[in-house]
């Protein structure tokens, strides 16, 4: 009997050792919703997350060696980049959208701004096999980490063999990336009752209730639905969003609503980088749109509202979560 009662507080230990270790590692304030990701399938682990970071900011992942996930997701943009509006590859090629944001991933079930992959277990196989991105494919991959030395003492330390697979890979990567929870912003702040908003960041939050919420609904200021921004498509580009994934007509110039977290750092703006200041965003919404009628709002704001708005839009930057070294870059030594 003592034995029985014995193993009980082993295994009641053991799983409040487990939540203890999953809360250091994803650790949402109380007030965002549930995850859409069902971490029972790919449980947390600080040695897993710590091999996903590294491959995240290996190049070996490109046939070349010359791109990383980073070169595309710097952490310093709150993973999205800033350098030009589309993103570039191997060889210099240049692609046809601008590299989304990476951050509070686990409330996503649709990846890439037509929802081309839907599980984020799945994502890296896109970048990794496209011609314009990295150009390679997961068995190379797999072929380049088996011969190096540095990640089979990675592969048996986390995994207790030097096995290396696909899924290994692939769920190393999502545990690194669901651990980039972005809730230190100022909204946050006042949302904990940390801090209070200015008279014109108060003002501005009524106006983006009013006008902004149907499409980046608090506290993730995104549905991450599939919307018509009012942009046409950039000839040059031929890019229709959704329709490419769905054939469906209905899905042409259909784009995922990107969040509205950290706005300062993850310029340019739309799936095409095509504008580089919010005040072009806010030009483009009020006198430009020809799309979504439930955004017509939007055209009766006055350049004084726009300011306000603007001035609660950076509210939501997260400095804490940008700077953050344990989301930064981190080498395999030999």
């Amino acid at each position: 009997m003592k034995a029985r009662y014995f193993y009980i507080a082993m295994v009641v230990a053991l799983m409040s050792f487990s939540a203890m270790r999953y809360h250091k590692l994803f650790s949402p304030p109380p007030y965002f919703p549930k995850p859409q990701y069902n971490f029972k399938t790919n449980p947390l682990d600080s040695a897993t997350v710590e091999l996903g970071r590294a491959l995240f900011y290996d190049p070996v992942l490109s046939a070349d060696n010359s791109i990383s996930c980073a070169s595309c997701h710097s952490p310093y943009n709150a993973f999205a980049h800033t350098d030009h509006p589309l993103s570039h590859g191997i060889a210099d090629s240049v692609g046809t959208r601008n590299a989304p944001a990476l951050f509070n991933l686990a409330w996503q079930s649709a990846f890439m701004w037509d929802g081309g992959v839907n599980h984020l277990d799945m994502q890296a196989l896109a970048p990794i096999s496209h011609p314009k991105e990295m150009g390679s494919s997961i068995n190379r991959v797999i072929d380049k980490l088996r011969k190096s030395g540095r990640y089979k003492k990675i592969f048996i330390a986390t995994y207790g063999d030097s096995s290396i697979t696909s899924s290994k890979i692939l769920k190393a990567l999502a545990q690194f990336q669901l651990t980039l929870v972005s809730a230190g912003s100022k909204y946050d702040r006042v949302r904990t009752g940390k801090e209070k908003f200015t008279p014109q960041e108060k003002r501005g939050y009524t106006l983006f209730r009013l006008n902004c919420s149907g499409c980046h609904p608090e506290p993730l200021f995104s549905t991450y639905a599939f919307e018509n921004n009012g942009l046409p498509a950039a000839a040059t580009l031929n890019d229709f969003g959704r329709y490419s994934v769905t054939k469906r007509e209905s899905d042409k110039n259909r784009f995922k609503v990107p969040s509205l977290r950290n706005l300062s750092y993850t310029y340019p703006y739309m799936h095409d980088g095509r504008f580089s200041t919010l005040n072009q965003v806010m030009a483009h919404y009020s006198n430009n749109f020809s799309g979504n009628n439930s955004l017509n709002k939007f055209i009766t704001i006055s350049s004084g509202e726009k300011v306000d708005l603007i001035s609660f839009l950076l509210t939501l930057n997260d400095k804490e979560f940008v700077f953050d070294k344990k989301h930064q870059f981190t080498k395999i030594t030999e």
